[in-house]
């Protein structure tokens, strides 16, 4: 049928592997699990080619289930062939192993990581052309004459604070015998030359707040792991947030990590 696509022919040989060797760990718990009313849903929406709603109802399944390996199993192959999200089919690959490690389907499962990784790799570590190469290495020249022409504008700064300093007691000999002993001039100069020495400076801004727009396919659960953030932070710092109740365009509050 038209919804197997890449999914299909994952999930054909997986479960080709299974019904040559049996169930794996065991067929009573993998039952259990695929009984979850969530799971469920998750298998109906990807009967109807609901693939971004599927991987929603699974991850709703896992919540209720964080040791579900089907589920994992199930998000894998979502991820891997629909979704287009190699580092969280990766992801939920190895929890599908590590909750099953003795899987028959095991060695298909990890030539799928290997595939997911190269994806990976080619996605986020593009190798640059030879002109690329030599701009950013223009910039970068240029921007290290930058930093060295404050370097030196600091130095003579310090220079000329360092003369004003060693010229006060010069200047105070200099002046009236009514001026030395007053105190108000004293303190005057005094103050002038603490300003001198420091500076005002303003303070330092606040650290922005951290927040996170829902994008299609995405559950509570996903965006936490990609935020490197618990759920439990996540939902205590949305407190009004359902994960059922989701929109794309939603903006989440990120707690720092």
């Amino acid at each position: 049928m038209l919804f197997l696509g890449r999914f299909g022919l994952c999930a054909f040989a997986v479960a080709a592997l299974l019904a040559v060797n049996g169930c794996s760990p065991s067929e009573q718990s993998q039952l259990d699990e695929e009984k979850e009313p969530h799971f469920v849903l998750g298998k109906s929406r990807v009967n109807s080619m609901d693939y971004s709603g599927a991987i929603e109802a699974f991850g709703e399944s896992l919540e209720v289930n964080p040791r579900s390996a089907a589920a994992h199993f199930q998000l894998a192959c979502l991820f891997d062939t629909k979704a287009s999200d190699p580092a969280a089919a990766i992801y939920h690959y190895q929890e599908f192993l590590r909750l099953n490690p003795k899987a028959e389907n095991a060695e298909v499962i990890k030539q799928r990581v290997y595939s997911c990784k190269q994806q990976l790799a080619a996605d986020v570590l593009p190798l640059p052309s030879a002109p690329a190469a030599q701009q950013q290495l223009e910039k970068l020249i240029e921007k290290n004459r930058q930093l060295q022409q404050q370097v030196d504008g600091l130095q003579e700064l310090v220079k000329q604070l360092s003369a004003l300093t060693n010229s006060q007691p010069v200047a105070a000999t200099s002046q009236s015998p009514d001026d030395v002993s007053s105190p108000s001039a004293n303190a005057a100069r005094t103050t002038a030359a603490r300003n001198n020495l420091h500076p005002a400076t303003s303070p330092p801004s606040k650290p922005k707040a951290r927040t996170h727009t829902v994008t299609a396919g995405e559950t509570l659960a996903a965006i936490a792991r990609k935020s490197g953030i618990s759920l439990a932070a996540l939902r205590a710092a949305n407190p009004g947030v359902s994960p059922k109740k989701m929109k794309v365009g939603q903006v989440l509050n990120l707690p720092a990590p």
